[in-house]
């Protein structure tokens, strides 16, 4: 029977808390944490356009109030030369949560998630 001492037990505990019930790894960028590598190279891309100046600029993590005690904390808000706004969630998978969510925002505030999978 293996030993471990409490510093070994602790290295092991840690480091099974770090993985993602959806198998995604968390990824930090310009000390901005994004759940997912492919939100992280969503944010890359709209950096990009920014400075290339094809949008006006953009919002990371955006919380609405759908009713009290209910959020809804998008990844993304791109701000468009057109004046126009887009709510931006990166997916890799659909929680029922996030299905609810989705409707009550798009019912209450008249907008659309764009959604990129």
């Amino acid at each position: 029977m293996e030993h471990w001492t409490v510093d070994d037990y602790k290295n092991f505990t840690n480091n099974n808390n770090k993985k993602s019930k959806y198998r995604a790894t968390k990824v930090s960028i310009d000390g901005h944490t994004f759940d997912s590598q492919k939100e992280a190279d969503y944010y890359c891309e709209l950096k990009l356009r920014l400075q290339g100046k094809q949008i006006n600029g953009f919002c990371l993590q955006p919380i609405f109030i759908l009713a009290p005690g209910l959020k809804y904390k998008a990844d993304f808000i791109v701000f468009h030369k057109d004046n126009s706004t887009e709510v931006v969630d990166v997916k890799g998978f659909k929680t029922k949560e996030y299905i609810a969510k989705k409707k009550v925002f798009e019912d209450k505030f008249n907008l659309k998630i764009t959604e990129i999978e």
